[in-house]
């Protein structure tokens, strides 16, 4: 997100999360917007929890920006240590994603437990997350640790029913991203809006 009207016209549909990346290789790098500000992200939705996404930054760098714009929730994509998430987690939240295609990938994550606030688990690819390309949610069956966690992954508004009965107990939250999207940092309101409506609907039916 990095748009001021899309951030507030996705800020009243009040997810829970609402994610801006400081990545500058990525093409939805919030401050590729010139106009992007801290007032952009004083949208009136208090409870939508502000994400600054990260990859391989330097402490300093990640609080003078969390700082500046106000945000209290790092997600973490690159080579972070657990010492690293660790002191981070003294005055934020923390986040560390985990690029998945195998059972085995699961273990990298051990280490972080104790470390991290939440695990994202996303699929493996070439790129830090945003790929689009599917998880495959059966390898979910080998992660048994006790850290919730974000699944994320090629996620559309096809699969909101089949998310909603997804049993695994860690399961806290669900990461839409680029099949969301009209162009690279612009989602599609009325997509995210279904989204929603169908995931709330069928989690509680």
């Amino acid at each position: 997100m990095r748009d001021a009207q899309n951030i507030n016209e996705v800020a009243a549909l009040q997810p829970d999360y609402m994610g801006f990346i400081f990545y500058e290789k990525s093409p939805r790098y919030a401050l590729r917007n010139p106009d992007f500000s801290h007032s952009m992200l004083n949208f009136s939705f208090s409870a939508v929890e502000k994400v600054a996404v990260f990859v391989n930054e330097s402490e300093e760098k990640m609080r003078e920006i969390a700082n500046k714009y106000g945000i209290t929730t790092l997600q973490l994509h690159g080579n972070e240590t657990p010492a690293q998430c660790s002191i981070l987690r003294k005055d934020f939240t923390v986040i560390k994603a985990f690029s998945i295609s195998e059972a085995q990938d699961f273990e990298a994550a051990q280490p972080y437990s104790g470390c991290c606030d939440f695990f994202l688990f996303d699929t493996k690819t070439q790129q830090h997350g945003g790929s689009g390309a599917k998880f495959d949610w059966l390898l979910l069956e080998n992660y048994r640790g006790t850290t919730p966690f974000f699944l994320s992954g090629g996620i559309d508004l096809s699969d909101a029913v089949a998310i909603a009965q997804l049993a695994h107990p860690q399961l806290w939250a669900v990461d839409i991203n680029s099949r969301f999207e009209l162009t690279a940092g612009a989602k599609n309101v009325e997509k995210v809006k279904q989204f929603i409506e169908k995931l709330n609907y069928h989690e509680q039916n």
